[in-house]
């Protein structure tokens, strides 16, 4: 059902309060915009069809590939009778579930269902390996874990003999929660009522295993009354993306992995709010922009990656036309009229002057139109997290029509602990401390943080062990706030290098610019008591072979393509590129490009796709060493 809102609401303001030591800024600290909540996440459902049971809050897509609505009232059916099923199955309060599948509808109704047995639910990435899946299972204690299809069946079983509390698998793909909720129907429906009684804010609600890229995933204990914080607020400050501000009601298509707590604060949020949500199991290319076609969603939530691609896509189809140069000029004029809009918003420019407002006008249908059709045609906000966009890349959407809010925050903060203030931007930024929040930056440059969302520690044999002393939580990120209490993150504290010749360096500035280049898969800037700085490149699959067919070298073997000079010339303008962020003695002077890519299952990425260094720099010691051979 659509909500019509007239007028639209304004977006709530929270100015934060600054503190200052020597003439800068130390400090932000913002109120909360609303009290603290009771009860728990399980909750959510059986509100909603209380106060709206006709609303949708959820599409579903059907077998003929058609989104088919749920109301409020069939989705709490859902949850309770599911929620039977577990308790018939044995599930008592306070007993692990994993949840190991990709992002599709049965996972948020089975992560709410356990909720309401009393449940603690604990992703596992699908594309996790079999060491990392038996850790999380044993170290969580689960009793049982529904997977996705086969082979995720094959592979628990395979490391069952490592878990022996594991009682139960059940598959998806072979109708388990059906059986589930057909052996629930004896349950008398006040047992439910009666768990989720008993649930309070302080109840574990999950535990999140992070990515793991210096040791073992370390589980991240997150009550429901860290979600509450988090979600609570970011609903009533982000009034355009998670309200309708016009007719249009507002929805969202989630991609991210549930199993990441961005994709899963996405999930609860919305269904606090009730925004339509759909879920899209696939990112590859063809099927993401399928769904995004087919869902229309008035606003996304993506990680770096996703508008990356859009934008190369939207090139590399304009280069296939012979317009290469008619999209450049037009991303041109996108970025400096996406700056200067933002510039206005942000009270320190008069906006965009009259020409950019002709050339906007004369590629907005050319050019701009189809960047937000790939996105589904309708989309006007996007929330971006998980590394930084880039400012032009954000420019460019601010001038395209979608306006990209930034965020940052760590598995360890219940996702946000900052994100851009609706309508005040201030691009380079990962925006303002979310609302109920505070900032600190210690003496040595780490973020600090404390709010509701801070979680209270790690999940250890069974217990929760304190993560930190104190109030602050330290992020292990590197930062600065301005005078208007904007943080931006200048690099990770473990993974500063510092050259031979005494120089620190953060490496995530010139690897995330690096990255946004189409030809570019990953990237690892190296350097540590080394003469100079250098990296590691490799091609991005998609960019290479869009290369490769414009240039007639699509039978070139990939072990030569890496060396040949047109190609390692394009690279060479994406580092000087990059260099142009930094000093000559923090830029990248040489570099190499491998013919395979880092892979999770090689062990090069954790599963929330970040580097892990020291494995990439012992299989590529060889490489490495080459940069600096000549030195």
């Amino acid at each position: 059902m659509s909500r019509v809102v007239s007028p639209p609401p304004q977006p709530t303001s929270v100015e934060p309060e600054l503190t200052y030591e020597n003439g800068r800024v130390v400090q932000a600290a913002a109120a909360p915009l609303v009290p603290e909540a009771s009860g728990s996440l399980a909750d959510i459902p059986f509100d909603n069809a209380r106060e709206a049971p006709d609303e949708t809050v959820l599409s579903r897509k059907d077998t003929a590939g058609q989104w088919r609505p749920v109301t409020a009232a069939a989705f709490r059916d859902e949850v309770l009778a599911l929620a039977k099923g577990l308790v018939t199955a044995g599930i008592q309060p306070g007993d692990r579930l994993a949840i190991m599948s990709r992002t599709r509808y049965e996972w948020t109704l089975l992560d709410f269902a356990a909720w309401a047995a009393g449940a603690i639910t604990v992703p596992v990435y699908p594309t996790s390996s079999a060491a990392q899946t038996a850790w999380i299972l044993a170290d969580s204690g689960a009793v049982a874990c529904v997977v996705e299809g086969v082979e995720h069946t094959r592979l628990v079983t395979s490391v069952r003999g490592q878990v022996p509390g594991l009682r139960e698998v059940w598959q998806l793909d072979t109708g388990a929660l059906g059986q589930l909720v057909t052996a629930g129907r004896a349950v008398d429906d006040e047992e439910v009522t009666r768990r989720r009684a008993a649930l309070t804010p302080r109840t574990i609600a999950t535990l999140v295993y992070t990515s793991g890229t210096t040791g073992v995933p370390k589980g991240c204990v997150l009550t429901h009354g860290n979600f509450f914080a988090e979600v609570d607020n970011a609903v009533e400050l982000l009034h355009p993306v998670f309200r309708s501000v016009s007719t249009e009601p507002a929805s969202t298509l989630l991609f991210l992995p549930l199993s990441h707590v961005l994709g899963r604060m996405v999930a609860i949020g919305c269904l606090r709010a009730r925004v339509r949500l759909g879920h899209a199991p696939s990112i590859a290319t063809e099927d993401l922009l399928a769904d995004l076609a087919g869902f229309r969603p008035t606003f996304l939530v993506a990680i770096p990656y996703v508008l990356e691609k859009v934008y190369n896509t939207g090139r590399a189809t304009a280069e296939a036309m012979g317009r290469a140069a008619s999209f450049d000029r037009a991303a041109a004029v996108a970025r400096a009229y996406g700056e200067a809009l933002l510039a206005r918003r942000d009270g320190t420019g008069p906006g965009p002057s009259l020409a950019l407002r002709a050339g906007h006008a004369l590629y907005d249908p050319l050019v701009y139109r189809r960047i937000r059709a790939a996105l589904g045609g309708k989309v006007r906000y996007a929330i971006c997290g998980g590394s930084p966009l880039g400012r032009r890349l954000a420019a460019f959407y601010a001038g395209a029509g979608v306006e990209v809010f930034e965020g940052y925050g760590l598995t360890e903060t219940t996702a946000a602990a900052t994100v851009t203030p609706p309508l005040r931007p201030r691009l380079g930024t990962v925006g303002r401390p979310m609302p109920g929040t505070a900032v600190r930056i210690a003496e040595d440059g780490e973020v600090l943080l404390r709010g509701g969302q801070v979680f209270g520690g790690y999940w250890e044999g069974g217990r929760v062990r304190p993560a930190f002393d104190g109030e602050w939580f330290p992020s292990g990120d590197l930062g600065a706030l301005d005078d208007g209490g904007y943080l931006t993150i200048t690099g990770r504290k473990k993974e500063l290098i510092i050259t031979a010749g005494g120089k620190n360096v953060a490496p995530a500035p010139l690897e995330d610019r690096l990255r946004a280049h189409p030809l570019v898969g990953q990237c690892m800037v190296v350097g540590d008591n080394r003469p100079y700085v250098a990296a590691l490149l490799t091609l991005e699959p998609d960019g290479l072979a869009h290369w490769r067919r414009m240039r007639g070298k699509t039978e070139v073997p990939l072990a030569r393509l890496v060396t040949d000079p047109e190609l390692l010339a394009e690279l060479q303008h994406a580092v000087d590129d990059a260099n142009s962020l930094v000093s000559r003695a923090e830029s990248i002077r040489r570099f190499a490009v491998l013919p395979v890519d880092f892979t999770e299952e090689r062990g090069h990425l954790t599963p929330s796709l970040k580097l892990r260094r020291a494995a990439i720099a012992e299989d590529f010691a060889r490489e490495i060493e080459a940069l600096y051979a000549r030195s």
